[in-house]
């Protein structure tokens, strides 16, 4: 499958580290200091692979907590990591994260899986008993309102240090496999909080009228992700479609060649015919304009609709949007049909995630198959697509104005998760996960995307439980299991997350 170079890299986050000790340690047990920071250089190591890590090193007393607290501010940190590196007091450890309020994480991560009982003297048990001081942190962070999260298991080196008595080669065994999987996770989190902070969402046109779940309070929204809104009008965009020249519009019959097989007519549907030269160089040249709207207004993901008066000239640019959205969904800018600004978010999570993202709602029920039809007949997301999309033309929009080119694509066989943004009754975001696996099962030929997917419920469970959360009716497809990756997510951004 052809991909796009994408307009705005995802953000790296920036990520704190540091290790505990006790001061009192360093004379009473020599070298100890020393091998506890070649296991947090290790850790370093790891992490910089994800993500830009800021190491401040041991910290042994609350004073040293204090300076580190400070620095980690002085680096405007995303997350910050307490390596449990041994024993130390949670008095050491709470003025790190009083002064520096970025989300904490407490790293258990033994160096060994069986220490050598007959030969381990007091020091070298100190090398390996991260674990003691946790549950000292646990209840000082409680008690002072700070939450937290854990990550136990084995430290997963691939070697064993010199001064060790027992084999610490862990990497290949699954405690440590699970205990990284869990630090990447919280490392692309990190990634989503600091790219969506400062990121402009434009919003262009209108919700769709009578739509109330999707209708968004722009404040609340940036207030509880950090986004921008940028409300847009028609005219912006029929003012750079007024600029794009052939060339530009060749270029994206070049990219429309590339990625979409052009439809011969449904079999089944009338309104769905193989789309006219025409119709494909009115898509072209829209999709021109629509990347001059993202460059010039420097966006990082777009929520649209726009109904039209009948016969009018925004009704002809609108019905030109779906391929140039497409296009864009492929370059990293998500686009949400609708004016659906919360799903736009869902969708901008799992692109930053490398997951996909591709808008969809509820088609059909197959009782046979037990499987849910998910699609739409907006943008889809053409890097987690089965083979090459379809375009299709269509004689008209269902339920909006105007006819066009539209998309017919079905994700990718095998794991799937669904991403909701909802709105909570007192205007909090809520993130709603569904992890399923998509099927081969048939789908309609009306070029619209669907894709059949298999819960873990029976589809009238499933329903049951989903509705009871009150989602927004759009959510955002991924690819892979990632309710864990979007619970993370949800802890950094302060939002409630449920798993179905």
């Amino acid at each position: 499958m052809s991909t796009l170079e994408a307009i705005k890299p995802v953000k790296r986050p920036r990520i704190g580290l540091y290790s505990v000790g006790l001061r009192a340690y360093w004379e009473q047990f020599p070298g100890l200091r020393e091998r506890l920071s070649e296991y947090g250089r290790f850790i370093e190591k790891q992490m910089s692979a994800w993500g830009d890590v800021r190491h401040y090193g041991l910290v042994d007393t609350e004073e040293e907590g204090r300076r580190a607290g400070e620095w980690f501010n002085g680096q405007n940190v995303d997350l910050v990591f307490c390596h449990a590196a041994t024993y130390s007091t949670s008095s050491t450890v709470l003025p790190v994260h009083q002064r520096c309020k970025a989300p904490a994480v407490f790293l258990n991560l033994q160096p060994t899986a069986r220490i050598d009982y007959d030969r381990t003297t007091t020091g070298e048990w100190l090398a390996h008993c991260g674990a003691c001081p946790v549950p000292e942190f646990a209840n000082a962070f409680n008690r002072a309102g700070i939450p937290f999260r854990v990550v136990n298991g084995l430290l997963g080196l691939d070697y064993t240090p010199e001064a060790s008595l027992t084999n610490e080669t862990t990497h290949e065994r699954p405690e440590a496999e699970r205990s990284w999987r869990e630090i990447k996770q919280w490392i692309a989190a990190a990634s989503v909080r600091r790219t969506l902070y400062g990121s402009r969402f434009g919003f262009l046109g209108n919700t769709y009228g009578g739509m109330l779940d999707m209708y968004s309070d722009f404040t609340m929204v940036q207030a509880q992700t950090g986004l921008q809104v940028v409300v847009l009008e028609m005219c912006d965009l029929d003012r750079l479609l007024k600029d794009v020249t052939e060339r530009e519009a060749k270029a994206k019959l070049d990219d429309i060649r590339d990625m979409f097989r052009i439809s011969d007519d449904s079999p089944a549907d009338k309104i769905a015919r193989e789309p006219t030269d025409e119709q494909l160089a009115w898509s072209c040249k829209v999709a021109a304009a629509q990347e001059k709207l993202v460059r010039e207004y420097d966006l990082d993901a777009l929520a649209y609709y726009y109904h039209g008066a009948p016969g009018g000239v925004y009704e002809k640019l609108q019905s030109g949007f779906i391929v140039g959205h497409s296009l864009l969904l492929a370059r990293g800018i998500p686009c949400a049909g609708e004016g659906d600004l919360k799903t736009a978010v869902g969708m901008k999570i799992c692109d930053i995630l490398g997951k996909g993202g591709s808008f969809s709602e509820f088609v059909v029920v197959d009782y046979d198959d037990e499987t849910i039809v998910l699609g739409h007949d907006g943008p889809f997301h053409i890097a987690i697509a089965e083979g090459k999309p379809v375009l299709r033309g269509m004689g008209l929009y269902h339920g909006k104005q105007g006819a066009g080119v539209s998309v017919e694509a079905t994700v990718r066989k095998g794991p799937v998760t669904t991403l909701n943004v909802t709105q909570t009754g007192d205007g909090r975001l809520k993130l709603i996960s569904s992890e399923g696996e998509a099927t081969d099962g048939p789908i309609m030929r009306i070029g619209n995307t669907q894709t059949p997917v298999r819960f873990r419920l029976h589809p009238d469970d499933y329903m049951t439980q989903w509705f009871a959360e009150a989602p927004t009716h759009h959510s955002a497809m991924s690819v892979g299991h990632n309710a864990s990756l979007f619970r993370k997510v949800g802890e950094l951004l302060d939002m409630k997350h449920v798993t179905l």
